[in-house]
């Protein structure tokens, strides 16, 4: 069972750094897409619908796929009032209990509310209600769903993870949480 775990546990934690790293490359691309629309207000008094729609579309997938890959680096916001000070079990009890209380839950309500979202966007084609925006909105309404997905997933390891530290044996001669 705990190579099982473990193999899911680097399954994931690889899915989502890989996802993340790319990901992160989305960045450059806003940045510049910014800076272009910005140069292009300046010189041409004019800019495309299109530019301030795809940049929250960039903007909504570097949320949204990036959200597991922060998870997997403990870097979501959190309030940290007495985590910090506890044993690698107290954190281990508190990720197991916090996962399968709120966010595995959270997760699944988001993919299922999410995928019938965007299955009606996909059904209908829709795209913006601009003129000259962006076509096909269904694929941004179905990054909620895949990101939501990636992030459960992550959740799912986190747990395993926390069931792993829970059940390992200390070392003799050392306190919980001594290196």
């Amino acid at each position: 069972m705990k190579n099982l775990l473990q193999g899911f546990i680097k399954f994931v934690n690889t899915l989502n750094e890989n996802i993340g790293k790319a990901t992160s490359w989305l960045t450059t691309i806003l940045v510049l897409l910014v800076c272009g629309r910005v140069l292009g207000r300046i010189i041409f008094n004019s800019e495309p619908v299109w530019m301030p729609e795809l940049e929250w579309h960039l903007f909504s997938l570097i949320f949204l796929l990036g959200a597991g890959y922060t998870l997997k680096h403990d870097k979501h916001v959190r309030v940290d009032l007495f985590y910090s000070d506890f044993s690698e079990k107290d954190k281990a009890l508190v990720n197991l209990f916090g996962s399968l209380i709120f966010l595995l839950p959270w997760c699944l309500l988001i993919m299922w509310v999410s995928y019938e979202y965007a299955l009606g966007s996909f059904k209908t084609m829709e795209g913006s209600p601009n003129p000259n925006g962006l076509p096909f909105r269904f694929i941004i309404k179905f990054a909620i769903t895949v990101g939501a997905s990636l992030l459960f997933l992550q959740a799912l390891a986190l747990v395993a993870d926390s069931i792993l530290k829970l059940n390992a044996q200390p070392i003799k001669g050392r306190k919980d949480g001594e290196n």
